[in-house]
């Protein structure tokens, strides 16, 4: 397979395969080397992986690394607001796919909590990340067509509080009306300090998106995704 052509910024890392599952193990590896050796100088570490289909091969990958799992506090970058059990629930995921065999012992912290809407759950799910500790050591971003990455859809009203880079929340409610759920997601500044950031794509039309998003990449409220092209991010990326 001819490797795609596409002008990374400086100091962003691609990694390129030729199928989703390859792609997975080496994204699988890396995180996992990355936690380990966080481990040798923290009590505890916190890993952000993203909802979807995309990354449920690096999830069964992940699942199987050695690793002091019952050390590791893992958490999604977003939520929708349903119940755990409606099909769109991405905690559902996480937890049939990624919280398996050695990984079962690791510390899983839910951004659905009580309350009909996420506003009224917000206090209960700062309540449940009180423990996390910043900033967080490894995220897993995933990106929509329409350059949006977590919740954070360029058509929620709430967009420009979960992109403001000065927003001391680690938490905010999104009503994208592109979207058929209200969601919750971990705001820019979260995300956006992490030691070690990857994102995660698959797909042709996902490199058309970044393309798109590289053509400027000062707008980021038209495309969300463009606060995080900054250097040290690592693409992982298969067709």
């Amino acid at each position: 397979m001819k490797t795609p052509d596409i002008d990374l910024p400086e100091g962003v890392e691609r990694h390129f395969g030729e199928t989703p599952e390859s792609v997975a193990q080496s994204l699988a590896v890396a995180v996992a080397a990355f936690l380990r050796q966080r481990l040798v100088s923290a009590d505890r570490v916190s890993l952000v992986v993203s909802g979807g289909s995309t990354p449920v091969p690096f999830f069964a990958a992940l699942s199987e690394q050695e690793l002091d799992w019952e050390r590791v506090d893992v958490l999604l970058a977003d939520e929708r607001w349903v119940e755990e059990d409606d099909p769109a629930s991405n905690t559902r995921v996480v937890r049939e796919r990624l919280l398996t065999g050695q990984a079962s012992a690791a510390r899983f912290l839910p951004l659905k909590r009580g309350g009909r809407t996420p506003v009224d759950g917000l206090a209960e799910v700062l309540a449940g990340l009180q423990g996390l500790t910043l900033p967080l050591d490894v995220v897993i971003l995933g990106m929509g067509n329409d350059g949006h990455t977590a919740s954070l859809f360029p058509d929620a009203p709430e967009l420009a509080r979960g992109m403001n880079a000065l927003l001391s929340e680690l938490v905010v409610a999104m009503t994208p009306p592109s979207q058929p759920h209200p969601r919750i997601s971990l705001s820019r500044p979260v995300l956006g300090t992490a030691r070690f950031t990857a994102l995660h794509l698959k797909g042709r039309d996902k490199l058309e998106t970044l393309q798109r998003a590289l053509s400027d990449t000062d707008d980021v409220l038209a495309m969300p995704i463009r606060a995080f092209l900054k250097p040290g991010l690592q693409v992982f990326w298969s067709p």
